[in-house]
């Protein structure tokens, strides 16, 4: 009887499946500093600012055409606002990863419809901001604006990172 107890126990694990870690709590600041196209420094109340990257988007580096444009276009949309950060980990850098919101918007996808950046790709050629890339590059915003724009990963291949 003990062993059947035993085995109906396991089993009735087994059903439920692994233990799934709850996602990290949101996080509600101001967002401060504006330190790249992709990458923000969120200030919560009484606590130290978190410096965020922006998930889903490559914006050009800083010394490829339109960089500069393209971090003023993320201050314009980020800086002294109030904004929810949701983290999903962290980057090669040690930077919090997650998507920001200001104004209830993406704050990434927000980029993308501007001109300001590209969508990551997956396979395929896929990405989470395909349809508002392409939507930007229709209408020839920001980056799209001019002919020849290259997303980062080729410009960093053809001619190396930016100089520190």
């Amino acid at each position: 009887m003990k062993r059947m107890r035993l085995w109906a126990g396991v089993l009735a694990m087994a059903a439920l499946g692994p233990a799934r870690a709850a996602p990290p709590a949101a996080v509600t600041g101001v967002v401060t500093r504006v330190l790249a196209a992709d990458t923000v420094q969120l200030t919560p109340p009484g606590q130290p600012a978190i410096v965020v990257r922006l998930r889903d988007i490559e914006p050009p580096e800083p010394c490829q055409p339109w960089g500069p444009e393209a971090k003023a276009g993320l201050v314009a949309l980020a800086l002294n606002k109030p904004a929810t950060l949701r983290p999903s980990g962290r980057d090669a850098q040690g930077r919090t990863l997650g998507v920001v919101f200001v104004d209830n918007a993406n704050l990434a996808q927000r980029m993308v419809e501007e001109g300001h950046a590209w969508s990551v790709r997956g396979r395929n050629d896929h990405g989470p901001f395909i349809k508002q890339e392409r939507m930007a590059k229709s209408l020839g915003r920001g980056l799209h604006a001019t002919a020849g724009a290259v997303m980062p990963r080729e410009w960093r291949r053809t001619r190396g990172a930016c100089p520190a």
